[in-house]
């Protein structure tokens, strides 16, 4: 093979990185997909209080990278902060499963082991997930960082191959429902015990192949104890050390404790996770922007790089705000008011449709990578904020369509389950014009002592996403089998829900006891009548947010210094 030849293959370590990659995926997408079913048919929990859970659970699991991400670039180095992380997810996983297996008996020990579970989860997830999204960065030269967008993508391939693996295999063996509709509540810890497997498949793969691959372009180990990094890891004229003064870290406390009781007066409720979780998230991360962006150190291209992601970052919240329903209100309308007979009359899990992402996002990660290649060769390839844009129109456009095919089903129609597939279908085109899109370009911008730490601010806004996720998830109005169940009571909901209809406190009882709201819920002000207004509130939230970061590329693209 020719010299040119080898230089412009992609490293091998990718590819081991690739595949722990994806069986950390595997783990955490296929215990996503049974989560909320599990707390709601297990542990006896309302669809709102799951969709809110969900929510904060995804949100700490981008905050905690941030923590992850410190720690990784002053203490452990990006291979211990993996190996850790892995472990604790396999851990808490395998707690999920011990919850799924004990809850008939003690329903209060299954809940503890919930909650304790999804907190090992989360700080796992906050030691894996920075740096090994960084150590892709890191293994190529700084003369061939154009190829960043095509190796994200390669990596992206190996997130959503795990994620396909894990939505399939965990909904097959843990959401079993029998030929007449009846859900073994006891078969989900089989799903969790997957999950855990998975996890510590992936563990093993990184510990054996690490030092054989996973090398610098020079074949120097990556991803070490921060103390053996060498000066000429740096750019020319780059610092290596942050520089903090101590009014810098006190006025960023002061901030964080303002805008934390600052959201919490804005998210007012009883709930402790919209109230408490939630302003943390958000706090969280408008403090450590602003700290970073306040490192004496920085120069004026650093910092205008620097603000470069924090803006994009702002504008892909809204992107998985709407993405992440997946998990919670889509999988309430798949498992409710769904017609999900899929082939030869078989009916798909509902916690298994969101399979669908992970089959298309492999199906076409490759072609897209073709794509960005092809148009950078000929000079076409459009800055990645103009790809992200993109991305969030796909989205609306998306949640347009089905909000368009459920606007005449009423109270017991049934949506088929080609839309739901046509809309993952869509997103995961928005997807792939977005996520990877945006892990590379933190890549490109990021100043190599900030490399890890500023991945976990841009999982931040992931991390902001996934609790506006979590709200707008908990406002999904009443489906067809709360309808069908308050019928069976003698309520007629919907002239509860109309007004139209004085319900008597017994009634009031009946409803709750089901787990049936008797009022529409509300988004800023706007009451949600049916499933129409709800998904508009999305096409609203992303279209807005489409027009307006296009808008601002011309902008972007100066800050970016000559990055594209």
């Amino acid at each position: 093979m020719s010299e040119t030849a080898v230089k412009s293959a992609h490293p091998k370590g990718l590819w081991v990185l690739f595949g722990t990659e994806m069986w950390e995926r595997f783990n955490f997408y296929g215990m996503r997909a049974i989560l909320t079913l599990f707390l709601i048919n297990s542990l006896m929990m309302k669809e709102a209080d799951a969709s809110i859970i969900y929510g904060g659970f995804l949100g700490l699991c981008y905050l905690t990278p941030m923590l992850g991400g410190f720690i990784s670039d002053r203490f452990f180095g990006n291979r211990n902060c993996i190996l850790l992380g892995g472990l604790m997810m396999a851990a808490g996983q395998f707690m999920l499963f011990t919850s799924a297996s004990v809850f008939g008996t003690n329903l209060s020990l299954a809940t503890t082991l919930m909650w304790s579970a999804l907190g090992v989860i989360i700080f796992g997830n906050g030691f894996f997930k920075p740096n090994i999204s960084s150590m892709v960065g890191s293994l190529y030269p700084k003369q061939e960082k154009s190829k960043l967008d095509t190796a994200f993508t390669i990596f992206y391939m190996g997130i959503n191959l795990g994620a396909f693996l894990g939505q399939t295999i965990c909904p097959l063996v843990g959401d079993v429902v029998d030929g007449g509709g009846v859900r073994d509540v006891h078969a989900f810890k089989w799903g969790f015990l997957a999950a855990s497997i998975a996890m510590l498949i992936g563990t093993l793969v990184f510990y054996v192949l690490k030092n054989k691959y996973v090398v610098t372009p020079e074949g120097k180990p990556l991803g070490g104890l921060p103390s053996k990094n060498e000066a000429s890891d740096y750019e020319e004229g780059e610092a290596q050390k942050a520089v903090f003064t101590n009014t810098s870290l006190v006025v960023a406390v002061i901030a964080f404790i303002g805008l934390f009781f600052t959201f919490q007066y804005l998210l007012d409720g009883d709930n402790f996770i919209k109230t408490i979780i939630y302003p943390i998230i958000y706090a969280s991360g408008i403090t450590l922007a602003g700290l970073i962006i306040s490192d004496s150190s920085l120069t004026k291209i650093e910092r205008d790089r620097i603000l470069v992601i924090y803006i994009v970052a702002f504008f892909i919240i809204f992107f998985w705000a709407a993405f992440e329903q997946a998990g919670s209100s889509l999988t309430f309308i798949a498992d409710n008011q769904t017609d999900r007979t899929f082939m030869f009359g078989w009916k798909m899990p509902a916690s298994m449709i969101q399979v669908f992402n992970g089959v298309f996002v492999f199906a076409f990660a490759l072609p897209f990578s073709i794509l960005w290649d092809k148009l950078r060769a000929s000079g076409r390839e459009p800055i990645s904020p103009v790809k992200q844009s993109i991305g969030l129109g796909l989205i609306a456009v998306s949640y347009f369509i089905i909000a368009y095919n459920v606007k005449d089903l009423g109270n017991s129609g049934l949506l088929g389950i080609k839309w739901l597939i046509l809309l993952y279908l869509i997103q995961t085109f928005a997807e792939l014009c977005l996520s990877p899109i945006g892990l590379s370009l933190v890549g490109k911008l990021s100043p190599k002592r900030f490399a890890s730490l500023l991945f976990g601010v841009f999982f931040l806004s992931n991390a902001a996403g996934y609790a506006l996720a979590g709200t707008l998830g908990s406002i999904l109005p009443a489906t067809g089998d709360k309808f069908a169940k308050a019928q069976e009571l003698g309520v007629d909901l919907q002239g509860v829900l109309n007004k139209t209809i004085v319900p008597t406190a017994d009634q009031l009882k009946l409803l709750a006891d089901n787990q049936i709201s008797a009022v529409n819920p509300s988004f800023v002000g706007f009451e949600i009548h049916n499933l129409f207004e709800f998904f508009m509130v999305f096409v609203v939230l992303t279209g807005i947010a489409s027009i307006t970061l296009f808008a601002l590329t011309p902008v972007l693209k100066k800050m970016m210094h000559g990055v594209r």
